[in-house]
């Protein structure tokens, strides 16, 4: 395997008033290309600031961050915009779905933002079919359950065609059962077409669906398992995915 994803001695200070808050203190880490990783620790370890700055949505203090072999923490906003709409899919707590927009709207407005224009709607049509939404498609979010609308902002963030996903709490906001849903398409999704998958979670359970789970601690890593991925949930499946 390669490596899509790599930090360098990676470090964020943040100037609170007086005050120095050290976020990250000198994180190195790899992420090879197809793998699931989570990443775990108590809040205020600096895991989402990590998640920000490979994103390219925070320039760290000091430190590289390399997506797919090219270095970001030196480029311009544009360069960084450029990597992220070419490379990255987002996929966060909160959904972030526009209201007034359908399901195929959300990804629509994906498309053009990252540049695509118009799109292509039959690309749209196989994504939410991918996350069994193919019947939601003309659904807006307040029409949809909290575990339809995930799948709408994962589907939103798969919409491009991106290397790498990265994923901040993607199950905070649902319940166990539209959890393990949503999970269980994630770990299908990423063994089937070889997308990377980053995710930060608090939940335990949620890090088992990943490859592998490094465990932070005050900016740093402190610890790695591999562990033994629960079972699908029936019916959540992915058929016909495309790599």
């Amino acid at each position: 395997m390669s490596t899509i994803l790599q930090t360098i001695d990676l470090r964020m200070t943040y100037h609170v008033g007086k005050m120095d808050v050290h976020a990250l203190r000198g994180l190195s880490l790899e992420v090879e290309r197809g793998e699931f990783l989570a990443i775990m620790g108590p809040s205020g370890c600096g895991k989402s600031t990590l998640l920000h700055l490979c994103g390219g949505l925070l320039t760290p203090t000091e430190g590289k961050v390399l997506v797919d072999g090219e270095e970001i923490t030196a480029s311009s906003d544009a360069r960084r915009t450029d990597v992220r709409r070419r490379k990255i899919g987002f996929v966060f707590q909160k959904f972030n779905l526009f209201p007034t927009l359908t399901a195929e709207g959300n990804l629509k407005l994906a498309e053009r933002i990252f540049g695509k224009g118009s799109g292509n709607g039959e690309r749209r049509r196989e994504v939410l079919s991918l996350l069994k939404l193919e019947s939601k498609m003309r659904h807006k979010p307040l029409e949809l359950s909290g575990g339809e609308q995930q799948r709408v902002a994962i589907a939103r963030a798969l919409v491009n065609e991106p290397a790498l996903i990265l994923a901040d709490e993607p199950t905070g906001n649902l319940d166990s059962e539209n959890s393990e849903i949503v999970l269980s398409m994630l770990r299908d999704l990423n063994k089937k077409t070889n997308q990377t998958i980053v995710m930060i979670t608090h939940n335990p359970e949620a890090a088992q669906y990943a490859d592998r789970i490094i465990h932070m601690r005050d900016g740093h890593v402190v610890s790695e398992e591999r562990p033994v991925a629960p079972p699908v949930p029936e019916g959540t499946e992915l058929e016909g995915v495309h790599s």
